[in-house]
């Protein structure tokens, strides 16, 4: 089985621009993504999938100089740009990533994947049922699938890549796997300032290597002052892009 790990990045942000291209200790959060994937040690291959867009011929001039693979698509359809990352080469399973999760911990990303292939299944998540800091988040689909839904993703699914999978459970064979001790009260992406205010304390301490989420949650558990950074910050809805 091959496996192929995205990392979703585009310049565009409506809270906080060009977000993905800040350097964060010794690396772009760009490259502390790509670097954490990597380090899983469960990837055959990695491409970042960003957008046709001017602005982001940073992003893949950044990919260049870390020495990821760049494939460049559709600004809001997300799905078709993992499709065409796909028509490029060819994968069993795919990865995806989030290029604002800087913390993204490869032990985790491992033991999902491994989770995924015993499994046998059409796709896992760790967000079924939130256990982790948001942030941390591991998905695994098979390329077929996606293959599959590009007939019957449509509006804010294809911008999502996965969300029609996941929405619909009766036409698929899922996995939600889950981990204790419950840190789901914890935010570790990178969306807003106020994120940032917290990654960047985190950073400052851990340093430039990928630090196991359960590290950091008790590090933050001894200083509640710093996970109140961010805690008034509230996600999108799956709707909103």
């Amino acid at each position: 089985m091959t496996t192929l790990g995205i990392i979703q990045a585009r310049m565009g942000s409506t809270r906080l621009p060009g977000k993905v291209l800040r350097r964060l200790g010794g690396r772009t959060v760009l490259d502390r993504v790509a670097h954490a994937a990597r380090e899983s040690g469960v990837l055959d291959d990695l491409v970042v999938a960003t957008t046709i867009l001017p602005d982001d011929d940073a992003i893949e001039a950044e990919c260049a100089a870390i020495g990821v693979d760049c494939h460049r698509g559709p600004v809001d359809d997300v799905l078709t740009r993992f499709l065409g990352v796909l028509e490029t080469r060819s994968a069993d399973d795919v990865l995806r990533f989030t290029a604002d999760c800087p913390l993204l911990d490869p032990r985790l990303v491992a033991r999902a994947y491994r989770v995924f292939a015993a499994a046998g299944v059409d796709y896992l998540t760790t967000s079924i049922t939130r256990t982790l800091p948001r942030g941390l988040d591991v998905e695994v689909v098979r390329a077929a699938v996606l293959k599959e839904i590009d007939k019957l993703a449509y509006d804010h699914h294809r911008t999502h890549v996965t969300s029609y999978v996941y929405t619909h459970p009766a036409d698929f064979d899922l996995i939600g796997l889950t981990a204790q001790p419950d840190m789901s009260g914890l935010r570790l992406t990178l969306d807003t300032e106020d994120d940032w205010r917290l990654i960047e304390a985190i950073v400052d301490h851990f340093g430039d290597a990928p630090v196991a989420v359960r590290e950091i949650a008790d590090w933050l558990g001894l200083r509640p002052e710093l996970a109140e950074l961010n805690a008034h910050i509230m996600q999108k809805d799956l709707e909103q892009a």
